[in-house]
């Protein structure tokens, strides 16, 4: 092809595909432009034989788009027009007898525990989960017995300091180990002390609380006393308790501890404001501060000159001052 030669006269006889259609044109085909391409041509159909096959290979050119084609009528499938006559519709090949065979839809459930309807896997799921579960138990077990383990070990072999676990609690910070109560202070009857005369024992008047009904009397008189010898743990400060009665008016006594006589008297006063002179309506109590030594402590109660000691006595105690 030179500068003045443009090939054909006109664009639609160059056909730079022609030599595809050579082997079309020695068969007999017509040219492209007639009432079909270039091509082998079909068997044609005869009166009552079936066809052969429904899928049949053109040659390039044959088809010519834009033209209306024939369809091939689906089996076992028709129309009717207008005028009554069946008319062909398309279907797909593999719907032939002979067609290209179809592939099974797979199931979506999959496995046997879709069902039919190939729902969600249930059973797989049930069983995945005790699976999950049953492994979380197991760990947990293996964690308690490793933590147990170790803690009998190290209760076995003693602390990191090289102590024994016998010794890592004190007796007295063992909660099941009772603390040993503070020993009751001396109480003592007054009819048990050691009297001097001209004090006596008496019981005919209610109200003591000593053994029998039992108490001191024969007081008022110079030289009368009781004395008590008590033994105290711990030396301190104490308070020693007196219970007496009167006839409803105020006596006291001299306090003697250890040899030593209170500057102060004994005060066994009528603290009740009784005005009944009888006896057994007139039981009180008084105390008076006193310091004593650990150990066995003397306390002495008499009638001593200027003393007013028209009184009997019931019992001494000792308490914390």
């Amino acid at each position: 092809m030179t500068a003045a030669n443009n090939g054909a006269s006109t664009p639609e006889d160059d056909d730079p595909f022609g030599y595809l259609y050579e082997d079309g044109r020695a068969a007999g085909a017509t040219p492209p432009g007639q009432s079909r391409g270039y091509g082998y041509p079909g068997p044609a159909a005869q009166p009552g034989v079936p066809r052969t096959s429904y899928n049949q290979v053109r040659t390039v050119g044959e088809r010519q788009y834009g033209q209306q084609v024939p369809q091939q009528q689906a089996y076992g499938q028709q129309s009717y027009g207008q005028q009554g006559q069946p008319t062909a519709q398309y279907a797909a090949p593999e719907t032939y007898p002979g067609g290209a065979p179809t592939s099974p839809v797979p199931s979506q459930g999959g496995g046997h525990g879709g069902g039919r309807g190939g729902g969600p896997n249930t059973k797989g799921l049930l069983i995945g989960a005790i699976a999950v579960v049953a492994v979380v138990v197991i760990g947990i077990a293996a964690a308690l017995m490793t933590g147990g383990g170790e803690d009998d070990k190290a209760g076995r072999s003693g602390g990191t300091d090289g102590s024994s676990a016998g010794q890592s609690v004190k007796p007295s910070d063992d909660p099941s180990t009772p603390k040993d109560p503070k020993e009751p202070l001396p109480k003592q009857d007054a009819a048990t002390l050691q009297l001097g005369a001209p004090a006596v024992l008496a019981k005919d008047i209610e109200g003591a609380e000593g053994a029998g009904g039992a108490f001191v009397t024969g007081f008022n008189a110079v030289g009368a006393s009781v004395t008590w010898k008590a033994n105290i743990k711990e030396a301190g400060g104490y308070r020693l308790y007196v219970r007496y009665a009167i006839p409803a008016q105020d006596a006291n006594a001299t306090l003697t501890v250890n040899g030593k006589a209170n500057t102060n008297p004994l005060g066994l006063k009528n603290f009740i404001h009784s005005t009944d002179p009888a006896w057994d309506k007139n039981w009180q109590t008084t105390w008076a501060p006193v310091n004593l030594k650990q150990g066995e402590n003397e306390l002495k109660i008499s009638c001593e000159q200027g003393n007013q000691c028209n009184v009997i006595l019931d019992w001494l105690e000792v308490k914390d001052g």
